[in-house]
């Protein structure tokens, strides 16, 4: 066969999918939220949220919005603060016997992700474990699309309003997981910069670091176009490596990081900052929904699952977790010091998008750095250490990181069992 140039003798993928939740944005917008659910066709609805959201006031009003619509509500309050299979089994457990015909999360990711799991389980029942990404899990495809499910985001973090994962710790393997399928894409999305308004600063922090570490890890994930070309469409996966319409999100919420994140730790009633934050979020979401991220949030999962010690200032919880934009960002600078000679010029843009302003001469530690500083400017931990972590528990945090071989595939630079154990013993302080 002659090379036609696209790379298709080659054996190489060709092709890349643009795919995105509608969202609608702005300060008021949850105020709709009744005419959304309308639109979408529901009338029995599983409201699915958690006792903080609950608490400020957020759950009354959104039920209120949706019954004035004549649309049947019940409330599953219980989203768990990085969810389990135990605590996503639940909520599923609820949707099976509520037999609702549409879902509505109000809350971060941990609200959103429990819906989309429950959504999942209840219209093609099965074990959770089941669905669990591979190696961990069983790896299972939902045969069909799911039921309507509006989300509602409460933070400016996850970006889950946008994205096909939901995200899951299993305690006994001592790991973070996801589910990931096309299908778990919310209907759409209501964005409402208003809702974040109450948010703690270190929640604030913590949310943000994750917009900038996932816009960051998809524009500097491997080329679409250096993957393998899959057997079958099916096989595409969600996350298909860095392409040109995903660089356009991600650009934008990177901008958006580096001149409002500051601004919105520093003063939670800068509407402007909380709105750009909020969007950003959205924004990266939709980019790393199709690019998809790599090294930092491979190691994530086993900063996060492994140990259970670390107690987040400014988050009201009763057990202690490590904050998920936390976990990613310690490694951040690592990571990106690693896969700098994959992409010299893409991650001098991502330095100058942060920096907001251009950047003449870039080496391997000029991202880094801007990192560092951003860091040390919202209050994130120093590094791993401050997480609960020694050099001891290195080999164990590399065991868990190379489970995620759904994420590091996508890394522009390969890494192996060695290079992730020199990343996290770099990332132990960053300063």
């Amino acid at each position: 066969m002659a090379d036609r140039g696209d790379g298709s003798s080659s054996g190489n993928e060709t092709i890349f999918t643009m795919e995105a939740t509608p969202l609608k944005y702005g300060p008021g917008a949850a105020e709709e939220v009744g005419w959304e659910v309308k639109r979408l066709g529901m009338s029995r609805v599983m409201l699915v949220t958690d006792p903080g959201v609950v608490k400020a006031g957020i759950t009354g009003r959104i039920r209120e919005l949706i019954e004035a619509e004549g649309v049947e509500v019940e409330v599953f309050d219980r989203a768990h603060v990085e969810p389990t299979a135990a605590s996503f089994q639940e909520a599923a457990d609820f949707a099976v016997e509520g037999d609702f015909d549409g879902f509505v999360a109000v809350g971060g990711g941990t609200s959103i992700d429990t819906a989309k799991v429950a959504d999942l389980v209840s219209t093609h029942p099965a074990p959770i474990m089941d669905y669990v990404n591979p190696p961990v899990g069983g790896g299972r495809k939902p045969p069909s699309p799911l039921k309507p499910l509006l989300a509602v985001p409460t933070t400016a973090g996850t970006g889950a309003e946008a994205t096909t994962v939901a995200v899951l710790d299993i305690p006994e393997q001592k790991v973070k997981t996801g589910i990931s399928h096309q299908y778990l894409r919310p209907a759409r999305g209501v964005v409402d910069p208003l809702l974040t308004m109450s948010l703690p600063s270190e929640v604030t922090s913590s949310c943000g670091l994750d917009v900038v570490c996932h816009a960051a890890e998809s524009y500097l994930s491997r080329p679409y176009d250096a993957r393998p070309k899959p057997k079958s469409p099916d096989d595409r996966p969600p996350y298909q490596g860095a392409n040109p319409i995903a660089d356009m999100w991600s650009a934008k919420a990177l901008e958006y990081g580096g001149k409002y994140l500051r601004r919105a730790v520093e003063n939670g009633e800068d509407v402007e900052a909380r709105g750009a934050m909020m969007l950003g979020a959205s924004l990266a979401g939709v980019g790393f929904g199709s690019a998809g991220v790599h090294i930092p949030h491979a190691c994530a999962y086993p900063i996060a699952g492994l140990k259970h010690t670390y107690r987040p200032p400014g988050y009201e919880v009763d057990h202690p977790f490590v904050p998920h934009g936390w976990s990613v960002i310690v490694t951040a600078p690592a990571s990106f010091r690693f896969t700098y000679p994959a992409a010299p010029e893409r991650h001098r843009y991502v330095a100058e998008l942060l920096a907001g302003r251009p950047i003449e001469k870039a080496d391997e530690n000029t991202l880094p750095e801007i990192l560092i500083q951003l860091m040390k400017d919202v209050g994130a931990p120093s590094g791993v250490r401050e997480l609960g972590y020694t050099e001891e528990d290195i080999p164990e945090l590399v065991e868990g990181a190379m489970k995620q071989q759904r994420l590091l595939v996508g890394s522009p630079r390969e890494v192996t069992e060695e290079d992730l154990a020199n990343i996290i013993r770099e990332s132990m302080e960053n300063w």
